[in-house]
């Protein structure tokens, strides 16, 4: 069944209007008709099963026949990745998306090649966020991530010491393996972490005076194994140890 996403605020009444880009799809590329059945997600945990009831290029209205609500992760991950160049940033929030996290934070550490000018910043946001609301119509999820504006380590770093589970990929000797990160949290709380973090730096990976902050903002730094991974790869690995790790488990 085909996908839509309508904000949580169009999503209020027994109707709803696809408007814009969505009425386009649904209309133009699709061809949906009257007595089509589509599902609308809100991005909020809500699933809206609904019936075509009017349709042409400029608006598509639809009659909600059912309502779902989908509870919330277990644990909200957060996924801080330096940006890279070119259109790897669009592929990791896609993949992000698709392995459940809550929040992208775009970070600009020293080696990060990427220069953002203040137009730039709020137009990159906004499409990455555009990327992020498909990723969830592909994969279902009724829940889409926030991709914040882009943040320097030390912006981010004041605000992510509350975080109960926190792990930076890391090529230092000292890394331990994501398994002892995990044991440690849940002998800690007794429990699922209700919250992760997850620092990914650039090619090359974060300076040493980097790693230090982030380390003093209670991270643990985790080995990705002998072989160096792209940046790109090290967040889908990360996240998909999270993902096995947290997910599925109950308190």
């Amino acid at each position: 069944m085909h996908r839509f996403f309508l904000n949580p605020e169009s999503c209020r009444g027994e109707f709803l209007t696809l408007e814009h880009g969505e009425a386009h799809h649904a209309f133009d590329v699709l061809r949906l008709r009257p007595r089509d059945q589509v599902l609308v997600l809100n991005g909020s945990g809500d699933e809206f099963r609904c019936e075509v009831i009017a349709a042409d290029r400029h608006g598509v209205r639809v009659a909600v026949l059912k309502t779902r609500s989908i509870p919330p992760p277990n644990c909200r991950v957060t996924l801080v990745q330096a940006v890279p160049k070119g259109k790897l940033f669009e592929s990791i929030i896609q993949k992000a998306t698709e392995l459940g996290v809550s929040e992208i934070v775009p970070l600009l550490s020293e080696r990060v090649v990427v220069h953002l000018d203040k137009d730039d910043v709020t137009h990159k946001t906004q499409k990455w966020q555009a990327v992020a609301i498909e990723a969830i119509k592909q994969c279902g999820s009724a829940w889409l991530p926030r991709v914040t504006s882009p943040l320097t380590l030390q912006q981010f770093a004041a605000k992510a010491k509350d975080t109960e589970c926190a792990l930076v990929g890391s090529l230092q000797l000292n890394a331990k393996h994501p398994r002892e990160c995990f044991v440690s949290c849940l002998r800690k709380y007794g429990r699922v972490p209700r919250s992760a973090c997850i620092w990914i730096g650039p090619e090359g990976d974060f300076t040493p005076e980097e790693l230090e902050l982030i380390q003093a903002c209670g991270a643990c730094p985790i080995t990705l194994g002998r072989l160096v991974l792209r940046t790109e790869t090290a967040a889908i690995y990360c996240l998909s140890i999270l993902n096995y790790e947290f997910s599925g488990r109950r308190d």
